[in-house]
């Protein structure tokens, strides 16, 4: 971390900022739309902390260009994507998770990435040891890839991926991207039965509200992409009433 801390970090500012009166509402609501605005490109979203880091991953070193593995137990860095791409297959990595700071990497020849004596990134083991070990190094909401010679990964002249520097610059940002699944947090006063995608809202809901005479649970059957501009337009709710009294096996639905 003390390498990392090299890296500078300066406070945006905003032109034509004032401080005249400001209406706390919409700035409020501005500031959880920023906040719920996610990296992704093609289903592959950008990894914030070391929990997200699972599955199937991607390393990203400049825009829309991965790690590329090859056939040799090297690597270099890929062609650049079109915006709503994902990597290519070798450019798709298998994490394993070592220790709450440390992973592993298994490329699609099935080899652990490690470092070699010159710094040099490989693929070439089939189990993993000292030098295949990794360390996600956040701050600042940057990211960079420490080696087991604790220095961070980079692109090189030749054309190979190495790890060489002990201070993290703007050659060492990367991003982990990931398309696993994302664990959505959410703020304390949602409703525990608004939480999910629409369907399963939507079955919190019948769980919650439907009479169970006969024990069996009803669920409407229809399309439910409605639900989805419901949601978007603030009528989710009176949506998910209206599919439910259709059901006739809801108590506030008589």
């Amino acid at each position: 971390m003390a390498e990392y801390s090299h890296v500078k970090s300066t406070k945006l500012v905003l032109k034509g900022h004032n401080k005249g009166k400001k209406k706390k509402n919409k700035d409020r609501k501005r500031k959880a739309n920023d906040e719920d605005k996610l990296d992704i490109v093609g289903g592959w979203w950008s990894v914030s902390g070391f929990g997200e880091i699972t599955g199937t991953v991607a390393i990203e070193m400049q825009n829309n260009a991965y790690i590329h593995a090859m056939d040799t137990g090297l690597f270099t860095l890929g062609a650049p994507h079109q915006d709503d791409e994902g990597p290519d297959p070798p450019e798709q990595f298998t994490a394993v998770k070592l220790t709450d700071s440390r992973i592993a990497l298994k490329s699609g020849y099935g080899k652990y990435l490690g470092i070699n004596s010159e710094g040099v990134v490989v693929g070439r083991s089939d189990a993993i040891g000292a030098r295949e070990q990794w360390e996600p190094v956040f701050q600042s909401g940057k990211m960079a890839l420490m080696a087991a010679n604790s220095c961070f990964i980079s692109y090189s002249d030749s054309g190979d991926i190495v790890a060489k520097n002990k201070a993290a610059g703007d050659d060492e940002m990367v991003k982990i991207r990931t398309s696993t699944e994302r664990e959505v947090k959410h703020n304390d006063d949602i409703a525990d039965e608004d939480r999910g995608n629409v369907k399963s809202c939507e079955v919190n809901y019948v769980k919650k509200f439907q009479s169970f005479q006969d024990r069996r649970l009803r669920v409407n059957e229809g399309d439910s992409s409605s639900l989805k501009r419901a949601r978007t337009d603030g009528k989710f709710h009176e949506a998910l009433l209206d599919r439910r009294s259709k059901m006739k096996a809801d108590r506030y639905c008589k």
